[in-house]
């Protein structure tokens, strides 16, 4: 558990966060800490392990300054299974909507895919062996016969009966198998088309009545639809594949059949407990505006930050896989906040988050940083997708102040959406380059984005305000 980040300081996690965000160096050390914290609770004095509670961050930023992306790379860096919801897309228990305990079964449902994963990897070697010998078995069946009954004959070899077949027909046969195993292990069998049983997808089929006020919760019902699903005859049906797809199969069915899934879920239940981080988005629109109660919608933000409460304070909420316990899963909250002020959450809600980060908007020469200098920079992106045909894109500093300064001015002039305007002008420079390749740009050529091709494509997006509101 958090096994990745077991041997990262805050200074080295804030620096592997630097490589994809650029700025926001306080939400960072806040995260930071954080997630230091939790790897430090693990190994506490077993009396001080459950008293010891995370501190719950709430984030206040415009759209676009890197919130969610803060979140997300902290729980790719721990390991951690992690769900984002949208605060409001929930609403107030008996009502038509999501109910808040739904984000702890997603947060299950995704601890439960690693820890599968994980370990499906564990035993790939052994399920790879089975594997290879159905691949076998189906190209080069093994010669064998029942008792008074003719042998079944291995491809291409002469059909014998019993207590009568050589033993060079089955030494024959063992070294044909061996032959094609060299095959299938070199990738020279990778297109024959063979045909194989596989599981039926989807579920069982069975429905189960339920749901709203005084039914079955959505955990209860997945639970009885599991069980009747586990209960019916699995079906499989025929399917005629390559050699390589059907190895890749194969093997993730001999891989899933090699695990217990027992174990498997209490796992994943303690890895969401101890590890999870639950991001709730858009938390000021549960606000209530000015702090005030009185009726309308407020009505309903303020029962969904009620259902909220318990939950973030820490509660067992039931699931298919069993009890999770809240009580020690990080929640980290952001909001723009630019009607309501986190004031105007309740006060209990505001205490469950008493770590506050004020995100700072971005500069010229923040987005100029995120063109150049992220793994992940939309510059390298575009340079990749070209690279599949053969092109090379590269672009110059000035071009990239340019983009950097258009990105910027929009922003003020139309509306501050921060890194995401990016995503607008990149699109709106490449499009005839990405459209004209390879049909008029063929492969081996190289361009190059400069200052001049910026101004020739851009500059109207400043100076042109009507255009500029089509531009989202």
């Amino acid at each position: 558990m958090l096994d990745s980040a077991e041997f990262l300081t805050p200074a080295q996690i804030v620096a592997e966060l630097d490589k994809y965000i650029i700025g926001q160096h306080e939400a960072k050390r806040h995260v930071a800490i954080a997630l230091r914290n939790r790897w430090r609770r693990l190994r506490s004095s077993p009396e001080m392990r459950d008293e010891i509670v995370p501190n719950n961050i709430l984030m206040i930023g415009s759209t676009g300054v890197g919130k969610t992306e803060i979140a997300r790379r902290l729980a790719s860096i721990s390991g951690a299974p992690f769900t984002k919801v949208e605060a409001s897309k929930f609403t107030e228990v008996g009502y038509v909507g999501r109910d808040v305990e739904s984000m702890v079964r997603d947060l299950v449902e995704q601890s439960v895919n690693m820890v599968k994963q994980r370990r499906k990897e564990e035993v790939k070697v052994q399920a790879a062996q089975v594997v290879e010998e159905l691949i076998l078995d189906i190209l080069i069946p093994p010669v064998t016969a029942a008792p008074g009954k003719p042998a079944q004959p291995a491809l291409g070899f002469p059909t014998t009966t019993a207590g009568e077949m050589p033993d060079s027909d089955q030494e024959l046969n063992e070294r044909t198998r061996e032959r094609f195993r060299e095959k299938i292990r070199n990738g020279e069998m990778d297109e024959r088309k063979i045909e194989i049983q596989v599981q039926q997808g989807g579920g069982s089929g069975i429905g189960v009545i339920g749901g709203g006020p005084g039914g079955m919760d959505e955990a209860s019902m997945a639970g009885i639809q599991d069980m009747l699903g586990s209960m019916m005859p699995k079906k499989t049906r025929k399917r005629k594949v390559t050699v390589a797809e059907a190895r890749k199969i194969l093997l993730d069915e001999e891989a899933a059949k090699l695990i217990d899934m027992d174990e498997v879920k209490d796992e994943a239940v303690r890895h969401a407990e101890n590890a999870g981080i639950i991001f709730i988005d858009e938390i000021d629109k549960v606000a209530s505006r000015n702090g005030k109660g009185g009726g309308g919608p407020d009505v309903s933000r303020e029962g969904v930050q009620r259902d909220l409460l318990p939950i973030v304070e820490g509660s067992a909420v039931n699931t298919k896989y069993g009890i999770v316990h809240t009580d020690h899963i990080l929640f980290i909250a952001a909001g723009a906040f630019h009607v309501a002020k986190p004031s105007d959450l309740i006060p209990e809600l505001q205490g469950r988050f008493p770590i506050r980060v004020e995100l700072q908007s971005l500069t010229k020469d923040d987005f100029f940083k995120i063109l150049k200098d992220p793994k992940n920079a939309l510059t390298k992106q575009y340079e990749a997708l070209l690279r599949a045909e053969e092109v090379e894109l590269t672009f110059d500093d000035d071009a990239l102040e340019r983009l950097a300064e258009i990105a910027f001015d929009v922003n003020n002039e139309v509306e501050n959406i921060g890194a995401r305007r990016l995503h607008t002008v990149m699109s709106r420079l490449l499009n005839d380059i990405l459209f004209d390749v390879p049909d008029r740009i063929g492969p081996n050529a190289h361009i190059l984005i400069d200052r001049v091709l910026v101004e020739e494509r851009l500059s109207d997006m400043v100076r042109n305000r009507d255009l500029s509101q089509y531009i989202l």
